[in-house]
């Protein structure tokens, strides 16, 4: 983990900020809950297209039967010191029906298909409604810089 400077960013930069991590970055934290068991969190490997975040896990995954029962979940960057969390809905694709070019983008960013496995994996997409971002107290005003799906200016 880097230490980030502390200065002050206004909602462009984080903006910014933030568009420049969901693009780089491998890894992200998943946060589903089920009615009858409760939260579940685990990290996963991601891919950003522009509008939406893509991931993959085992068809059987907790991740992936907590999303069928309740589609609402919460993603974030693994960093305390620059938080980056994300909100929104998640839709589940087997292999057969995820989208050909997410599949092939997240093939080119990892060097692995999930298509080609012997067990099913599913793909889950979370376009995001709600980001936040923010490094320390003196970002805490003015974290929200998406709301109901819109980037704010």
């Amino acid at each position: 983990m880097q230490a980030t400077e502390n200065i002050r960013r206004d909602t462009a930069g984080r903006r910014r900020d933030v568009l420049e991590r969901l693009g780089s970055e491998r890894d992200m934290w998943v946060s589903t809950s089920h009615p009858d068991h409760g939260p579940h969190q685990v990290p996963l490997w991601f891919l950003w297209d522009g509008q939406a975040v893509w991931m993959c896990t085992g068809a059987d995954s907790a991740t992936v039967r907590n999303t069928r029962e309740e589609p609402r979940v919460r993603l974030a960057l693994p960093d305390a010191l620059d938080v980056v969390l994300l909100q929104g809905e998640a839709t589940c694709h087997s292999a057969r029906e995820v989208p050909q070019d997410a599949a092939d983008a997240f093939v080119g960013k990892f060097g692995w298909d999930p298509r080609t496995e012997e067990a099913p994996f599913v793909y889950l997409c979370v376009t995001p409604r709600t980001v936040r971002a923010w490094r320390g107290v003196a970002e805490l005003r003015g974290r929200v810089v998406m709301r109901e799906g819109a980037w704010l200016e």
